[in-house]
C-alpha cells in the first residue's frame, strides 16, 4: 500500500518538493525512488526500534520541512488463534500498528500547516472484533478511534486526518498474515486492487473525510457494524467459517 501511495502522490501532487520514503527494506525503497518524478529521500529504518524514531526526529529538526501529507501505512497482521501464534508477532502488531503510527504522527504534526493532511491506514477489521484476527483487529480499532479523535483536535488548525478502512487488498499483506490460518473465502471475493483503494483514500483526504471506505460490500459491512449488535455479527462470522 505504501508503494502505491508513493506512485499516486508522485502523479497527483506536482507541487510537492520531496517525498520521504521510510521502511525497512532499503533495496525496495531505492528501486521505488528511481521510478519517481519527485526527488526522494530514502530512510531504511526498522520503525519498531527506538533509535529509528530518534533519527527521524533529528532529521525533521535539521530539515524543518513543511509536511503537506503524512501517510502512515506500515503494519502487518497475523491470522490464527491468539494462543497458538508467536507472542513476539502478536506484540509486534501492537508496536508497529499502534505505537509507531502514534509516534510518527506526533513527530510530524509540528511541521504541518493549514491544509496539511494525515492518512492513517486502518482496516475494515476495525469495525468489530475479529476472532482469529484478534490483535490485528484491535490495533486497527485503535487507529480508527485515534484518527477520528485527532481529526477533531486538529480541525481548528485546518489539518485533516483520514482513517483508511479497506477490506482485503491484493498486496503482500496476506503472504505473512496467512502463515497460520486461511482467511474467509468471502474476503477473497471482495479483494480490492491497491490502486483503487489508494485513489479513493487520496480523494477522501482531499475532501476532508475522516473515514475512507472503499467498495460497496465493505461500506455495507461498515453500516451493518454500526446497526447490528456485535454479538449477532460475530455469530454470523462463526457460521460462515
Amino acid at each position: 500500500m505504501g508503494k502505491e501511495f508513493v506512485k499516486q502522490i508522485d502523479k497527483k501532487f506536482p507541487k510537492v518538493d520531496e517525498i520521504w520514503l521510510i521502511a525497512r527494506r532499503k533495496e525496495v525503497l531505492v528501486a521505488l525512488a528511481k521510478t519517481s518524478n519527485h526527488r526522494c529521500r530514502v530512510f531504511a529504518y526498522d520503525l519498531c526500534k527506538k533509535q529509528a524514531l530518534e533519527e527521524i526526529k533529528m532529521q525533521l529538526e535539521l530539515e524543518q520541512p513543511e509536511i503537506a501529507l503524512l501517510v502512515n501505512s506500515a503494519g502487518y497482521g497475523i491470522l490464527g488463534p491468539f494462543d497458538s501464534t508467536c507472542m513476539e508477532e502478536q506484540t509486534g502488531m501492537v508496536s508497529l500498528n499502534c505505537e509507531v503510527l502514534t509516534a510518527m504522527t506526533y513527530l510530524c504534526i509540528p511541521y504541518m500547516k493549514k491544509g496539511s493532511r494525515i492518512i492513517q491506514l486502518a482496516s475494515s477489521a476495525a469495525f468489530l472484533p475479529q476472532p482469529k484476527f484478534a490483535v490485528y483487529a484491535a490495533t486497527k480499532s485503535y487507529v480508527l478511534s485515534f484518527s477520528r479523535a485527532l481529526n477533531e483536535e486538529l480541525r481548528s488548525r485546518q489539518i485533516h486526518v483520514t482513517a483508511v478502512c479497506p477490506g482485503p487488498v491484493d498486496t503482500e499483506f496476506f503472504e505473512r498474515a496467512e502463515k497460520g490460518s486461511d482467511t474467509l473465502f468471502i474476503k477473497k471475493i471482495v479483494m480490492a486492487k491497491p490502486e483503487k483503494v489508494v485513489a479513493k483514500a487520496l480523494l477522501d483526504a482531499r475532501n476532508k473525510k475522516d473515514v475512507s471506505v472503499y467498495s460497496l460490500p465493505i461500506q455495507m459491512f461498515y453500516v451493518a457494524s454500526k446497526v447490528l449488535p456485535h454479538k449477532v455479527m460475530l455469530m454470523v462470522m462463526r457460521l460462515m467459517k
